[in-house]
């Protein structure tokens, strides 16, 4: 069984629904049996790469509101993060994430996927740490796991893995993505958004024994994160 998941690291709804699906696929039976593989989506591809801008003063300039309402929008997603033993810090950057994408690529190659998207979800999150840095960014891709020749090359090169992602991406647009997280399972069941941990190993458990009769279905729409799913256009 493969499940293959479309997140973005400026995503807080992906940051939450790994959780809550690792904690769905530790309570199914046959997980030994699920391959999961990790897929690119950018929700803010114009975004500077340097990240240098606060996520409060974007979300208040983005959605016409005052920095306390932005700071209430970043709390109810903190408290959802903190539901699942989750840091997460209100002052770090919001930034373009196409390197990455680009990195859990070489990962995927190496066997570090997961560890890394993980380490990165942790030092954006948890830690705000300015990933838009490529120093700190090689720092973060080393612990996880990846040699930093390696790690260093492919930051060089920005072709390294481009068309990788971008594949990712066209890929959900077929399948009908039009937010993340988006979790699809055997290329039958489709899942949008950090849902609550059962939800995920209920859908496990249906995919084997049925072998699906859905096609996977986007979900979602409009722009922002609401509702456990983030949408292109949003910046939280």
């Amino acid at each position: 069984m493969r499940v293959e998941i479309w997140s973005d690291i400026a995503c807080p709804w992906c940051y939450i629904g790994k959780a809550r699906f690792e904690k769905g696929l530790a309570g199914f039976a046959h997980r030994d049996e699920v391959e999961v593989v990790h897929r690119s989506f950018e929700l803010d591809p114009q975004a500077a790469p340097t990240g240098d801008v606060m996520v409060l003063d974007m979300l208040a300039e983005k959605y016409g509101v005052s920095r306390e309402q932005a700071e209430a929008m970043e709390a109810r997603v903190a408290e959802a993060a903190a539901g699942e033993g989750l840091g997460y810090r209100s002052d770090r950057v919001h930034g373009n994430t196409f390197d990455l994408h680009r990195l859990l690529h070489l990962a995927k190659e190496r066997g570090k996927q997961d560890a890394l998207l993980g380490a990165l979800y942790r030092a954006n999150f948890a830690e705000a740490r300015p990933l838009g840095d490529t120093a700190e960014l090689t720092r973060v891709a080393v612990a996880a796991g990846l040699d930093e020749a390696d790690v260093r090359r492919v930051l060089a090169d920005g072709d390294a893995y481009a068309e990788a992602v971008r594949a990712d991406e066209r890929e959900a647009a077929e399948l009908g993505a039009r937010g993340v997280p988006f979790f699809v399972i055997d290329r039958r069941y489709g899942i949008s958004g950090g849902q609550p941990a059962e939800v995920f190993r209920q859908a496990l458990e249906q995919a084997r024994e049925a072998a699906g009769t859905a096609a996977p279905d986007g979900g979602g729409s409009g722009d922002g994160c609401a509702d456990g799913v983030c949408t292109p256009g949003s910046v939280a």
